[in-house]
């Protein structure tokens, strides 16, 4: 599958009570998320894989997010290919920040995007 046949989404188009997957590593993840977003770093992903599938187990599609859309399309593409549900979110964070939807850290500090 080639990424031009992901299933992507415009951030608009992402649920309030989606289930966020950000792959960003930690440094980025903390200056700014998505809130109740499931963080899981691509340098971890395959490792941690199982909290996905738990996520998911209930027939859930999983809205892959990185900063701007391409670790969270590599992401996407392994995830469709294992029987996920998921679609990348286009433009990613900054897409998400620019559309001006919510973000928070874990600090209480001005939420932004790495």
């Amino acid at each position: 599958m080639s990424f031009a046949q992901l299933p992507t989404v415009d951030v608009a188009a992402v649920p309030s009570d989606a289930l966020v997957l950000d792959v960003r590593e930690d440094d980025e993840w903390a200056a700014g998320h998505v809130e109740g977003a499931l963080h899981i770093p691509m340098s971890e992903f395959v490792g941690r894989f199982g909290e996905v599938t738990e996520a998911v187990a209930d027939g859930r599609r999983a809205y892959v997010m990185c900063r701007v859309g391409g670790r969270s399309a590599q992401v996407t593409q392994y995830l469709v290919g294992q029987g996920v549900d998921a679609a990348n979110i286009e433009g990613g964070m900054q897409a998400w920040d620019g559309a001006g939807r919510p973000m928070v850290t874990d600090n209480g500090s001005p939420a932004l995007v790495l």
